[in-house]
């Protein structure tokens, strides 16, 4: 019985007789197309390599290889004011000792900003030329616009409304990123080492740091920066401002003493960092001395988990890109490969996701998926995808959601892959396991209690696993088979076992939330003879379990009193309004402790198809997507394959996991218990 283990393929005759069996049958028909390779899904760039890395400060200075500075006009006004105006046509590094000589005799914010400003400058004139006079300039951009931003000394003039003080934040991180460029071009710096840097002047010992966060530095393999990348696909773009330079981390796997989640990371994952560089000896700064020595240290942030640090007793916020590392991963072939396999691949062939492996590892492909480090203080939110789908699914409304602090500072998310070719219940049972294994190898002993406040998200078919983990069985579903014992059942242990995991079952004590989006709640039309037909026909599944399956209704004939149960052998045959395992659903025992929510989804009713799709998202009804006695149900205007990622989804998603936190605040005695998943706002870490 089990699905694609336990499956009988009865030839079935397609007949079309109605409207929506009409509607259905083309819906069959494309999803053949896309077996094919005729049609369907195509494989989505959401990331492209710019021709030139994206620059802010480039439109202001659009300098020529060796050609003259251009200063601003306030820089300019400086140096008109102490007759230097001349010299910007000469010799750029006179220039900047003539002014340095200055600023140390009377130092000034307006001299430190056309420091940084004009090394910036000259150092963008040799950068392709002279490596060593480039990161040079580099550095002295970097350590002026710091100084600009962080001396003791200019206190009472700082003035974050004047355009100067965002112009040394903008110079600070174009001449860092710009010197890193330079670094990179000769071997990538590594967490947890010193590089030195030679430079025109002298030398630079920099020690590379992770700060904060889960990552550890044998995490790091490389780094990609963020503005050479251009975002596409994603329909919104979160970044912040500050100081720093976004950059997208992938991850190394395989080492030695890699921690037990990693088992559910995806190959290859990126992430969002940012990187500050801190000096720690001294600011100033002369220019052709030759034997300068410098010492910094490159703090690399997670800013998921970090938003604002501390300089010289200022609270900094960290410039970062969420988004583009986001659409820089899903650009992978090998996740382009994942998302085709969990959604052509996993309905049609559900056997083949279940045997295939994740690359370098002895896992099955299939399961729990993880985007950064487990947090045991964090609540887990998982998504669970619906038919013919995978994880990517979720992308849009996992970007929406991170994006904001109190959302992340609370939750962590996970992702659910499963074949979506078998009957729902089957994979309810897989979910179940895996969930309870996820358990054992992230917090054996129970003693992360927000783990115990997982929430749910599961759309279309998903909707319906997730709410089979919230469901006492008793013998309901049992008894829509057989009026008689189940220790009656005769057949071989493993298939026995099999079919007990089916149909009887506890809910899952760690899951407070489910949240259902477009679920057939009381089945589909879509599912009907012409479909279920036209799937039966694409469909492959492995004969080795066809036998067994024959066995155990030939040896029990007595004992079932109905057998439809066992002749439904797919996942569309399974969504049909006359499954018997809807009625025991809808009357099942749910867990007294979960709440549920539920979103329907409803085209909109302009259109040729707004009229044949009234009442329904194109595939539910909205009869069938209603669920009673819900803590909250909202209907949204959109069709079946985009409810879960419209705004106003994403928004209720997002109120229900807020409302979430403020209720375990609430519970008196409760609170305690998981302080640090409802913990106030962290205060900015200070390293100094």
């Amino acid at each position: 019985m089990m699905g694609a283990d336990h499956a009988i393929v009865r030839p079935r005759r397609a007949s079309v007789s109605r409207p929506e069996e009409y509607r259905a049958l083309w819906l069959a028909v494309l999803l053949a197309l896309t077996a094919l390779g005729l049609g369907g899904c195509a494989s989505q760039k959401w990331a492209t390599l710019r021709g030139v890395p994206k620059n802010p400060l480039a439109e202001q200075f659009d300098l020529k290889p060796d050609g003259p500075l251009k200063p601003s006009q306030r820089t300019l006004q400086l140096l008109r004011f102490y007759g230097l105006e001349r010299a910007v046509e000469g010799d750029p590094n006179e220039l900047l000792e003539k002014l340095q000589s200055l600023n140390q005799r009377e130092p000034s914010h307006e001299k430190l900003y056309a420091l940084a400003e004009l090394s910036y400058q000259a150092a963008r004139r040799v950068e392709h030329s002279h490596r060593k006079e480039a990161l040079d300039l580099y550095g002295a951009s970097v350590l002026h616009a710091y100084q600009y931003l962080f001396d003791a000394r200019f206190q009472n003039q700082w003035n974050p409304y004047d355009p100067h003080f965002r112009g040394a934040c903008d110079l600070y991180n174009g001449a860092l990123e710009a010197g890193l460029r330079l670094i990179c071009a000769n071997g990538d710096f590594k967490p947890g080492q010193m590089k030195t840097i030679e430079t025109a002047s002298g030398s630079w010992d920099i020690e590379v740091k992770v700060r904060g966060g889960r990552w550890k530095n044998e995490d790091f393999d490389h780094f990609k920066f963020v503005s050479d990348y251009k975002m596409q696909g994603l329909r919104n773009h979160y970044r912040s401002y500050g100081l720093g330079v976004p950059l997208i981390a992938v991850r190394r796997s395989g080492y030695e003493g890699e921690p037990d989640e990693a088992k559910y990371y995806p190959s290859e994952l990126s992430f969002p960092v940012t990187a500050l560089l801190r000096p720690e000896n001294g600011l100033n700064w002369n220019h052709r001395t030759g034997d300068a020595h410098f010492r910094a240290v490159l703090e690399i942030y997670d800013p998921l988990t970090i938003a604002n640090i501390v300089v010289n007793d200022q609270r900094v916020p960290l410039e970062s890109d969420l988004s583009t590392p986001l659409a820089y991963f899903l650009s992978k072939p090998e996740l382009e490969q994942l998302a085709l396999v969990g959604a052509t691949v996993g309905l049609l062939q559900p056997q083949k996701l279940l045997e295939q492996l994740r690359p370098g590892r002895e896992d099955s492909v299939m399961g729990l998926y993880m985007m950064q480090p487990y947090e045991p203080d964090k609540i887990p939110v998982l998504f669970v995808h619906g038919l013919w789908s995978s994880p990517v699914t979720w992308i849009q409304m996992f970007n929406d959601l991170r994006n904001s602090p109190e959302i992340r500072r609370h939750y962590q998310f996970w992702f659910y892959l499963y074949p979506t070719g078998e009957p729902f219940w089957f994979s309810a049972t897989r979910l179940r396991h895996d969930l309870a294994e996820a358990r054992a190898v992230l917090d054996r002993n129970h003693e992360h209690p927000a783990l115990d406040q997982m929430v749910l998200v599961g759309h279309s078919m998903g909707g319906l696993l997730a709410q089979l983990q919230t469901l006492d069985s008793g013998d309901d579903f049992w008894r829509t088979v057989s009026d008689r014992s189940f220790a009656e059942l005769k057949a071989e242990p493993e298939t026995r076992k099999r079919l007990q995991d089916v149909l009887f079952f506890q809910p899952n004590p760690s899951v407070q939330r489910v949240i259902t989006i477009g679920t057939p709640h009381r089945g589909s039309q879509y599912s009907n003879d012409a479909t279920q037909w036209l799937i039966g026909q694409l469909t492959k599944l492995p004969d080795k379990f066809v036998g067994s399956q024959q066995r155990l209704l030939r040896e029990n004939r007595k004992l079932f009193r109905d057998t439809r149960l066992f002749e439904i052998s797919t996942s569309i045959e399974s969504l049909s309004p006359s499954s018997p395992m809807f009625p025991a659903m809808i009357a099942g025992r749910r867990a007294p402790w979960v709440r549920y929510h539920n979103i329907i989804g409803l085209v909109p009713k302009q259109g040729i198809f707004g009229r044949i799709a009234a009442g329904t998202d194109g595939v539910v009804s909205r009869e069938s997507a209603h669920m009673d006695d819900v803590a909250s149900e909202l209907t949204v205007e959109a069709d079946h394959s985009m409810v879960h990622a419209h705004p106003l989804t994403v928004l209720e998603v997002r109120r229900i996991l807020l409302d979430h936190i403020a209720a375990l605040r609430e519970l008196p005695g409760h609170a305690a218990s998981v302080q640090q998943a409802t913990r106030p706002n962290a205060q900015p870490l200070d390293f100094r």
